[in-house]
């Protein structure tokens, strides 16, 4: 394993969120069922990390207060959003709300939601958790995933959300 650089530069914050902010990332949102409560967050930190085994990876910052349930639910499910579900991303990015009272959803087969008109599913088992400064890498082993329907993904660019065109 690499060593970290103990003498790297500070980097404002502002100034990394912009440039960061011209990689566009797709949104999803993570889910799980904790203490007979569907839980869930927003996360556009999300990728494939293996095929073999079966492996992706989103990030969760510390201070969630929801990322606590969903690890001790161990099981969990990421939604792949579409362009059409802004409202549902904005949701679920919003603290002190009733999220899925206001949503369809139905159970996967580990039991975490799976949000009605996502355009894909993927279920997993935590597989592995790596700190990394203020949020911690979470790596999921899929137990089972599917395609809900076509469409075009809901996009994150620039501080805003965007569409797909092609």
């Amino acid at each position: 394993m690499v060593e970290p650089e103990t003498d790297a530069p500070t980097i404002e914050s502002a100034r990394y969120r912009q440039v960061l902010g011209h990689f566009a990332t797709g949104v999803t949102v993570i889910t799980a069922m904790h203490e007979d409560e569907a839980v869930g967050l927003a996360a556009n930190s999300f990728t494939s990390v293996s095929l073999d085994p079966a492996l992706v990876a989103f990030c969760a910052a510390h201070e969630s207060t929801t990322w606590p349930r969903i690890r001790a639910a161990r099981r969990f499910c990421v939604n792949v959003l579409a362009e059409d579900q802004e409202d549902v991303c904005r949701l679920f990015a919003a603290k002190g709300v009733d999220r899925f009272g206001q949503i369809g959803w139905h159970a996967a087969p580990s039991g975490a939601p799976i949000l009605s008109d996502a355009l894909a599913w993927i279920d997993c088992v935590i597989d592995a958790e790596h700190g990394a400064g203020d949020h911690v890498i979470v790596v999921g082993r899929v137990l089972d995933l599917a395609v809900e329907r076509e469409g075009k993904p809901l996009l994150f660019f620039r501080g805003g959300y965007g569409r797909f065109d092609a």
